[in-house]
């Protein structure tokens, strides 16, 4: 796919700590603010060329506190545990969205691997990501 759809609407459900995307066609994705912030795009989680995302626990009741418009291309979430610096582009939303069920499956196995909870943010040094090598060729 070229490029992801521009949302038509974005509304956040506080109660629900759920962040409702919606889309022309009728799509919706019915993002959860915890799948959110363990997903964040910002470099403190996806780091610098980690094979996968570093493992952030203990985040099951945070929620979003503000949504600050960035440009015509994506939202800045503010999350009530601080965390701010993860740019929402349209892209993120859509592959966060599409991707949702697998990435939810593979973040609760990972969890389970290092001994980790949704509920308490001990972070075990287990669960930091091995660097990033490529391929020699």
């Amino acid at each position: 796919m070229a490029t992801a759809p521009t949302p038509t609407g974005i509304k956040l459900l506080s109660a629900e700590r759920v962040l409702e995307v919606r889309y022309a066609d009728g799509r919706q994705f019915s993002l959860p603010c915890e799948y959110l912030r363990v997903f964040s795009p910002s470099a403190e989680v996806r780091g610098h060329g980690l094979e996968e995302p570093v493992l952030v626990p203990g985040k099951k009741d945070v929620g979003i506190k503000e949504i600050k418009p960035v440009g015509r291309y994506a939202v800045r979430l503010v999350f009530d545990d601080g965390h701010d610096t993860g740019l929402y582009s349209w892209e993120v939303f859509w592959l966060l969205g599409q991707e949702q069920e697998k990435n939810w499956a593979r973040y609760l196995s990972r969890l389970a691997e290092h001994g980790m909870s949704r509920e308490r943010d001990l972070v075990k040094l287990s669960a930091l990501p091995k660097k990033y090598t490529p391929a020699a060729h």
